[in-house]
């Protein structure tokens, strides 16, 4: 177990200034008050936080974040309280141990909304201060080393939690040693054979391919040292989590990976790497698409180095990372090598700097920003896992800025990195000088360039196809407001057909005087309930006109129209057809007499469908009927279900076809076939059928009589011209007796 003197030598080795007093001081106060207390293992419950303490030692962390590693149980475990904290060791040290407290509590494994909602606590605690999060990675580390301590269903709880949320958190602030440990105990609890298998075969390659290493370590330290280049070369075998996730990632078998070797070059300067690569290239083979230069473009988590791939001797492929000391500290310790030496600042590190210069740290700010996009915890939990997994692409606007992404992103997903207006105004794009769809893949290096519309609307689907929490964030709103805005347009028009029949005047501001009635807060809050069918147009004429009596017969509360609204007066079919129906603008004679009410000034997109009994189909005169949370039925002129609607006038559209003839499509139609029950007839009728290009649907039979069957077949045809063609074929049949449409 470590002890006390020996944590104080640590942090006096890279901070002599170091509070001495202050880190005794918490140890005692951590030892008092955990007591007697213990852990799973038997050891006192003091060598835990001794333990954390030192790893962060390793980060050469400030001595405030040392103290609260001491204390970080205190509040949780003991009787020690926050305002006691801020009484002996100032309210810094005790914010940062409250912190962590609320962390201790939460329960990341569990259901999927309560780990969401944990999740966002999580990621707020350590928002307001870094040293949070780098405390909270020591601790879980710690945990992890004394797991095999605790009870079997604990255990793989803690590995699952710690492969889910903490190893990728880690990667993501670039605390790359921290991550690998991490993730190889929780493989080791979760995947104990899959573990040992790769260990196996790792024990068997490393036989085979004896000494490997120090030959190459020793060879390319020679190499380099002929240019004049100084450089500490060390090798190792890839961890056995590593090369798993691999093989499962990409489909691969063992014996395919190319990189089980990997190597790492350390020079003293920037430009070193890059004479350190040409001495590498000179002397083995490099493995085409294989080289990355992270120095140039860095990832989001500040990684900078020179990777890339070279068959080397015994015709072995190993991968070669090249760096800076100043890149290695930061790829080992990630945000944590961001601390800087400032003077009069206690314990020697300036936090405030770490944050300033840290990328990864920016992007953690960011994914806390998308905590006010008023997702749902578990959008937030899938989008962030989805960008703490991913690993990253790095693509240019034409200006040469840089855009960070995650893997499998799309044109979609940069608009929305560069501004969530460029954005949300998207129509196409150009990627490296080429118009390309907006559902491609991009990859490292891509310029992309946006095309813009001011008239675009982000379409719905486009949530399915964004890979970033912000993209989809920015979607999911820009769609609400548009729906709200639909709706609001829609509801205005309700009322005002409604009001109109009932011979009143509509005066949207006047409306503002009752809004409180319906429990709103404004005008267009009460427009878009209406357009929703929420709120009836027959409530709002009553609120408005208390005196107003509706005419006998007719119901006070008649259905209004349903949620959504029309483009242009335009309503696309739900099954994604071609086919349109528009709203003519102009009519003016009454339902009664042939005509129909008048329909305009609708923007948006309604559902519409056809009537479930007989359909409708080109040349038929045809009648729209909005149903709430339905939307537009369209049924033929002749239907004998319209009577239901007769006293329900604003109901009723006039929609007429608008077929584009160059994407023809069948449309439903059903008809009834008498036909005399004997073998071979539903042959001889599915041969008509069929011989005329029609498609069937569904056939049900009725038996009438012993002698007869009544068919009722739902099939598809052009138009009402080839659905009479077929009718007239059908009858010329001598064993059909009768062959009519449904809805006649």
């Amino acid at each position: 177990m470590m002890r006390q003197y020996e944590l104080v030598e640590r942090v006096t080795s890279y901070n002599p200034d170091t509070d001495e007093a202050l880190l005794n001081k918490a140890y005692v106060y951590a030892m008092q008050k955990h007591g007697t207390q213990t852990r799973a293992s038997g050891d006192p419950y003091i060598s835990h936080p001794l333990e954390v303490a030192a790893i962060l030692t390793d980060m050469k962390l400030d001595d405030a974040t040392i103290a609260v590693a001491l204390l970080h149980d205190t509040i949780e475990d003991t009787d020690a309280t926050r305002a006691e904290i801020d009484r002996m060791f100032g309210e810094e040290i005790g914010k940062l141990v409250e912190g962590l407290t609320k962390i201790q509590r939460l329960d990341l494994v569990s259901r999927k909304a309560k780990q969401a909602e944990n999740f966002r606590k999580l990621l707020l605690a350590i928002a307001d201060d870094v040293r949070v999060l780098l405390v909270k990675l020591a601790d879980r580390l710690h945990n992890m080393r004394t797991l095999h301590h605790m009870r079997e269903d604990k255990r793989i709880r803690i590995a699952e939690e710690t492969m889910e949320i903490y190893a990728p958190l880690a990667g993501r602030m670039g605390m790359q040693d921290i991550r690998d440990e991490l993730e190889d105990i929780s493989f080791e609890t979760l995947y104990p054979d899959a573990r040992n298998t790769i260990r196996e075969r790792l024990a068997i390659l490393h036989s085979k391919n004896e000494g490997l290493i120090t030959d190459i370590e020793e060879d390319l330290t020679q190499r380099l040292a002929e240019q004049g280049i100084t450089a500490k070369i060390s090798g190792r075998e890839k961890r056995a989590y590593s090369i798993f996730r691999k093989m499962e990632e990409k489909s691969l078998g063992f014996e395919q990976l190319s990189d089980i070797y990997g190597f790492r070059a350390i020079v003293p300067a920037l430009e070193d790497c890059y004479r350190v690569l040409g001495v590498i290239h000179t002397a083995w083979p490099c493995v085409p698409g294989r080289f990355k230069d992270y120095i140039s473009t860095p990832k989001q988590n500040d990684y900078r180095s020179i990777h890339t791939t070279v068959v080397g001797p015994k015709r072995q492929r190993v991968e070669l990372q090249i760096r800076t000391q100043a890149m290695h500290r930061i790829a080992e310790n990630g945000i944590a090598a961001h601390a800087l030496y400032k003077d009069g600042v206690t314990g020697g590190r300036n936090i405030q700097s770490m944050t300033a210069e840290s990328r990864a740290y920016g992007w953690l700010r960011g994914t806390i920003d998308l905590l006010a996009q008023g997702e749902s915890p578990e959008e937030f939990l899938e989008h962030t896992k989805l960008e703490l997994f991913h690993d990253q692409v790095f693509c240019f606007t034409p200006k040469g800025r840089l855009i960070a992404l995650p893997r499998g992103a799309t044109p979609i997903d940069f608009a929305y990195a560069v501004h969530t207006d460029i954005g949300n105004t998207c129509v196409g794009c150009k990627i490296n000088g080429r118009i390309s769809s907006l559902v491609t893949e991009l990859t490292n290096g891509d310029e992309v360039d946006i095309v813009r519309s001011q008239a675009q609307t982000p379409p719905p689907a486009w949530e399915n196809i964004a890979v970033t929490g912000k993209a989809r964030s920015a979607i999911r709103k820009a769609t609400k407001a548009s729906a709200r805005q639909q709706y609001g347009g829609l509801g205005k028009h309700i009322l005002e057909r409604a009001f109109s029949h009932a011979g009143k005047d509509f005066d949207e501001a006047a409306l503002e005087a009752h809004i409180k009635k319906f429990n709103l807060e404004s005008t267009l809050d009460l427009l878009v309930a209406v357009g929703r069918g929420d709120i009836q147009a027959g409530a709002v004429l009553e609120v408005a006109y208390p005196d107003y009596a509706p005419a006998q017969g007719t119901d006070r509360n008649t259905s209004t129209p349903p949620a959504g609204s029309a483009s242009e007066g335009w309503f696309d079919l739900d099954k994604g057809s071609s086919v349109k129906f528009k709203i003519p603008e102009g009519s003016e004679d009454g339902a009664k007499n042939g005509s129909l009410p008048i329909r305009t000034s609708v923007s948006g997109s309604l559902p519409v469908r056809f009537a479930p009994s007989g359909g409708a189909v080109p040349g038929d005169r045809i009648v729209g009927i909005l149903t709430p949370g339905v939307g537009i039925t369209i049924y033929p002129i002749q239907s004998p279900d319209l009577k239901e609607f007769d006293d329900q006038p604003e109901r009723w559209l006039d929609v007429r076809w608008d077929i584009d003839p160059n994407a023809p499509e069948r449309f439903p139609a059903q008809i009834s076939v008498f036909a005399v029950n004997e073998p071979g007839s539903l042959a001889a009728i599915t041969k008509v059928i069929g011989d005329h290009r029609g498609n069937i649907d569904n056939i049900k039979m009725i038996r009438k009589a012993s002698d007869f069957h009544e068919m009722l077949i739902d099939l598809e045809v052009w138009d009402l011209k080839h659905l009479n063609l077929i009718l007239n074929q059908l009858r010329a049949k001598p064993n059909v007796s009768e062959a009519q449409r449904v809805n006649g």
